[in-house]
């Protein structure tokens, strides 16, 4: 026999879902420079579940990733269940194949623009939070420069909190971040040939 309390009643209500009517933003501080980096797996799942924890208070997420193509993944799909509070949108060429020492064209000419349409996200106003997943990785393979990504950090409104994905994170950007989180590597199922799994790495 289960007793309907009004605390209980109380509780229910609590758990509710927000309604679409309730504001965006509740937290009106600045927001943070943030980045995930280190060899430990985890980095773009730290900033997706803190795209997850925004989109339970109706604050919208745009995640740009700099390296991964247009295949079909978890994360990407995952997101259209918490439209419109999260957008992924996978901008660069796949794995980043090198010859004589240099990233191919595609590659590059993928990171700029992936770069501009971030850049150009940052300065509309429409999101609380923006991630650029493995910029650290472009930046660290030459596909940009150092100056045009620090250059993002300069610009952006105050309350967005901007979110750095990748390993490794350039010493600059690691100066101006509020919150450097580095994964360690311990062990990895790659060590023992076991191969990425669905929906645990894609």
């Amino acid at each position: 026999m289960s007793v309907n309390t009004g605390k209980h009643r109380r509780s229910e209500t609590q758990a509710q879902v927000l309604p679409d009517s309730s504001p965006v933003r509740s937290d009106m501080s600045p927001g943070l420079v943030i980045v995930y980096t280190g060899k430990g797996k985890g980095k773009t799942t730290a900033a997706l579940g803190l795209a997850l924890r925004a989109a339970g208070h109706r604050m919208k997420t745009l995640m740009v990733q700099f390296i991964k193509g247009a295949w079909r993944s978890g994360e990407v799909e995952g997101a259209k269940l918490l439209s419109p509070y999260l957008e992924v949108l996978p901008m660069g060429k796949g794995f980043v194949k090198t010859a004589l020492g240099k990233p191919g064209r595609a590659h590059r000419t993928a990171a700029r623009d992936a770069l501009q349409f971030s850049s150009e996200a940052i300065r509309s106003g429409k999101y609380d939070i923006i991630v650029l997943d493995e910029i650290n990785v472009a930046l660290h393979l030459g596909l940009l420069k150092l100056e045009t990504v620090l250059e993002l950090i300069e610009k952006k409104p105050t309350r967005l909190t901007l979110v750095f994905t990748g390993e490794p994170a350039h010493p600059r950007i690691i100066e101006k971040a509020d919150l450097v989180t580095r994964m360690e590597l311990v062990k990895h199922p790659f060590q023992k040939n076991i191969k990425a799994k669905l929906g645990i790495d894609y």
